[in-house]
Parts: C-alpha cells; structure tokens; sequence
C-alpha cells in the first residue's frame, strides 16, 4: 500500500491511496498521522483503517506528480500540527560505498589540516570513518533479542527541514555545498505508551553540505543540518530485503551524472532491528505522539565522483517498489552572508 499527502493550492489537506495512475482520496483525517492515530486507538492495522477509509473521489496522479493540478504532494510524511515534534535523523556509515567515499574525505581532511599526525599514523590504519563501518560488519547484526554494536548517528533538525518532491533544497547562503545523499528512510510514530511503532518507509534525499564536511571530519554533525526531502508516496509494509534503485543528476534536462544503487538490510552493515534500537533506546526519542523519521544511510553520493551541483541542477532518487521517482531541483542562495546575532533580553 503506497499513500500520499496533498494540499489544495487555497488550503486544506487529503491523504490519498495511490494505485497506478490514480490518488484514491480517503475521508476522515487529513494526514497520514491521523489515520496512524486512528488505528492505535482502534488497535486496527494502519492497511485495514485505511481501507476502509477509500472513498470514490480521485485524482489524477499524473497531474498532481507534474504539478499541474491544483492540489500539491506534501513530504510523504509529517506532524501536521507541530513541525517541531517530527524529529528528523539518520544513520550513516552502513553502506560500504559510502563508507569509502567518506573513508577517503576523512582522510584528505586529516592530510590538509594535520599532515604531522598522517606521518604519525601507519599508512595502512584504518580512519574512524572505516572502523566505524567495520563495527557495524562485526557486530550490526545480533542474532534475535540481542543488542548489536551502536551506528553512527546524527541530526537532521524538525520537521520543518522536511521538503517534498518537486519542492527545492536548499544551500544556505553559509554553506559551503549541498549534494543529494539517496536513502531510505523509516518512518515511525510514538504510541500512548511510548513504544515506537513503524507506520512505513519512503525513499528520501538526505542532502548534505560534503565540502564543509570534507575539510574536517568534527564538521559531519553540522553539515547535516540542511533541507532534506522525502516521498512523493510513503509504502506501508514494504519489502526491504534488497532494494534496488537509481540517483541522477539533471542540468538542463539532460542527465550529467546517473547511477545504480542499492540498499535495504541486505546491503547495510547493522540490521533495520538493530538501527532502530539504537535509535528509539534514547528515552527522548519515545515522547507519545512524535512522528519520527530516520534515514538508512546511502549507497552512492554524486559528490563522492567528483561531481558539483549548480543552481537549478535536479536530483533524482528512485527505488523499485517505493512508487514514483522523488525530485527535487537545487536552489543556491544569495553568496551574502547575514550575522545572527544573539542580542540580551
């Protein structure tokens, strides 16, 4: 089952059921998160209150997809009314290819800002980026009941970082770069008795400032701290096996950079068991009624190839059985830097 979240142009929300070519409107919430909170409080499955739920109205989602209907996707999901208690996050180094395009900018980084301490180092150590992936290969799969090793973790923001497709993302005007970062995300919401529960996943672009990033590895934290972007559909009970997809870089409508790419439990370090424990094990993370959404880490990054996006540049990321390709053109700010200043009360 693959949902969506619109909005009319002159206000107003629907959730929608997409199945080919059509959005199959549902009546009695107008979010994804209302319809999770109807089945928690009927003790229903969120599939079954949803089919139930499907009235003849339609939408024709090639128009909607293209924008040029009246009614807009919003990101697959959200908090519809509170941003700030949707918690964005991620874990990263669970991919191998990621792993060694962030292996080999840390290790730039340390030759640039500490060339001492490379002659220091043997050549043939491993940086923190590879030890930390290779904790994930030695002890990210515990068997049943067990706790593995604990990932890498970071911060996204709220959900006001949250962009949807078609919507831009965003380098700031003190950022350094922006580049896609194609992933999974779960999506996840905090019962009355706060437990976390799994209301689906949706593919995503996680997008980074890797410049920034790449001049010392301390910067990862606030090189994460960018728009991001997920949908245009959120899959509920979806297959995570082994999921195939691909990430493309568009300029001019022409596609400059395009590659394959892989993910799901099968292709991470840690299991999807062990993420969300080390995840949701933080008290603060289990707040009742807090959406949640955590992105899996990437496969490939067009950064990572050498490749530098300009304004206007659009990214794409699509992953088979996750609906409709996620879109997102890229939007530079001005190159003024403006001083916030924090002024006494």
């Amino acid at each position: 089952m693959r949902l969506i979240q619109i909005r009319h142009v002159h206000g107003g929300r629907r959730t929608g059921v997409v199945s080919d070519g059509s959005i199959a409107l549902l009546r009695g919430g107008e979010s994804i998160y209302a319809f999770a909170q109807l089945a928690l409080n009927g003790r229903a499955s969120l599939s079954a209150v949803v089919e139930s739920s499907v009235t003849q109205e339609a939408l024709d989602y090639d128009a909607v997809y293209s924008g040029a209907s009246d009614w807009r996707i919003l990101p697959a999901m959200d908090h519809p009314a509170e941003s700030a208690r949707c918690l964005v996050s991620g874990t990263g180094l669970t991919h191998m290819a990621s792993a060694k395009n962030r292996d080999a900018m840390h290790a730039s980084s340390m030759e640039q800002t500490a060339p001492h301490m490379q002659e220091a180092r043997p050549t043939e150590a491993p940086t923190d980026s590879m030890r930390m992936y290779q904790l994930g290969v030695e002890g990210g799969r515990p068997a049943a009941g067990e706790i593995g090793a604990a990932p890498e973790w970071f911060y996204k923001g709220s959900g006001m970082a949250l962009r949807a497709h078609g919507e831009p993302l965003d380098i700031p005007s003190h950022a350094e770069d922006g580049g896609e970062e194609p992933e999974i995300a779960g999506v996840y919401v905090i019962d009355s008795n706060g437990a976390p529960r799994r209301i689906g996943m949706a593919q995503g672009n996680e997008f980074s400032d890797h410049r920034f990033e790449k001049r010392n590895y301390l910067n990862l934290a606030a090189s994460k701290l960018m728009t991001c972007a997920i949908g245009p559909e959120l899959v509920v009970d979806p297959e995570f096996g082994s999921v195939a997809g691909e990430v493309s870089i568009e300029r001019g409508g022409a596609a400059i950079w395009r590659k394959r790419i892989r993910s799901g439990d099968a292709a991470m370090s840690h299991s999807l068991a062990n993420l969300e424990h080390h995840h949701f094990k933080h008290a603060g993370h289990r707040r009742p009624g807090d959406v949640h959404v955590h992105f899996f880490g990437a496969d490939a990054f067009s950064f990572g190839e050498g490749v530098t996006l300009q304004d206007g540049d659009v990214m794409q990321v699509q992953f088979d059985g996750f609906g409709r390709a996620l879109r997102n053109p890229l939007r530079v700010a001005g190159a003024s830097r403006a001083l916030f200043a924090a002024l006494p009360l």
